[in-house]
């Protein structure tokens, strides 16, 4: 992956790099000799992959809360960063239900925290913020969704994002416009990923942390909806897109200030039930019963993500099929107490990276 090189000792913030995909990107940065400084809350468990990466012997650590403007600016001051990739949020529906009011401020309140400090700068820098693909007014039809669809949102969650991509989107336009960029020198775009899974998720309310406790425990698994159907993705996959098109940024940075879907192909969409069935094979200890329960929150049923802007545009593709995907992960859980966090996340990458590089040349 040759254009990881132009991380090479640059400045790279990470927010929310206390968090599963944010662990996973530092860590990533860190190997190709970033200069990476995280910006997050502490870990909520001692098994996070934060600590078993051992990150914070590794990286900067600020832990501030991005809510906080004022230290958002006095970090970005002091530090000075080349790229900046907004990962920070409160990213689960259920606990956007839980707590509207919270969900608004993190996601949108922090992110015009985290626009407003990159404005501060008076250097060239990239910033590439991280949102998620039920950012769209979800129709439930069976058409997958562009960059260009209408935004909007069921619940707090959804919303809350959709609220943040207008407005990176008025930012662009208002503060970061590239055809004024010789003036502010920032180049900024907008990522929508589908459901990330891998090693090292840990967070309740997930269906593959769910998947693996039942698995070690020898217990069936409980699926609330097991024919919804998502557009599930190893987290080296939307990360490779991510730094793919940061790097393109930073060397043509007025020609890519737009939003990008990064998903599977289309036919390796999967319902939950098809992914639990995966893991289940791979186990051949469990089963899985389904509980769902009409009476709780609405949550989508379908939802697929158009990924040909990517394909064109950046020359981004899946690297993964669903069997390595659910391969992948199920075989880092099942190998972490042995082999640790560190070598299973460097043999994936390293792994990720001998594939892509592979699937260019042919």
């Amino acid at each position: 992956m040759k254009f990881l090189e132009v991380y090479r000792g640059k400045k790279v913030i990470v927010t929310g790099h206390t968090g599963f995909k944010g662990s996973w990107m530092s860590y990533w940065l860190h190997s190709v000799g970033a200069h990476v400084v995280g910006i997050g809350l502490d870990p909520k468990r001692e098994e996070d992959l934060y600590h078993q990466l051992e990150l914070s012997s590794k990286i900067v650590d600020y832990r501030e809360d991005i809510r906080n403007l004022s230290k958002m600016v006095e970090i970005f001051e002091a530090e000075q960063p080349d790229f900046v990739f907004h990962m920070a949020a409160q990213a689960l529906v259920i606990d956007g239900y839980n707590d509207p009011v919270y969900t608004y401020e993190v996601n949108v309140t922090g992110t015009a925290n985290i626009l407003e400090a990159l404005r501060s700068l008076s250097k060239k820098a990239v910033g590439v913020f991280i949102t998620t693909d039920k950012v769209y007014e979800n129709k439930e039809w069976e058409w997958p969704y562009r960059e260009s669809d209408e935004l909007g949102g069921y619940d707090p969650y959804s919303s809350s994002k959709a609220a943040a991509e207008i407005l990176i989107q008025s930012f662009r336009k208002s503060f970061f416009n590239p055809n004024s960029y010789d003036d502010h020198l920032k180049s900024v775009a907008s990522v929508r990923a589908g459901n990330v899974i891998g090693g090292g998720d840990w967070s309740d309310n997930r269906i593959v942390p769910d998947c693996m406790k039942s698995i070690q425990q020898s217990k069936d698994i409980e699926l609330r909806s097991p024919l919804a159907v998502r557009p599930w993705q190893h987290v080296l996959e939307p990360i490779g897109g991510y730094l793919l098109l940061g790097a393109k940024m930073f060397e043509n940075p007025t020609e890519l200030c737009e939003a990008f879907n990064f998903g599977p192909e289309a036919e390796n969409v999967l319902t939950v039930k098809d992914l639990v069935d995966g893991f289940v094979k791979l186990s051949g200890k469990v089963s899985w019963i389904d509980v769902s329960d009409k009476k709780v929150h609405h949550e989508a049923n379908l939802l697929t993500l158009d990924i040909n802007k990517a394909k064109k545009r950046l020359n981004w593709h899946p690297i993964l099929g669903p069997s390595d995907t659910i391969k992948y992960t199920f075989d880092w859980y099942m190998s972490v107490a042995e082999s640790g966090a560190e070598q299973l996340c460097s043999i994936q990458i390293n792994d990720y990276s001998e594939r892509w590089n592979s699937k260019r040349e042919s």
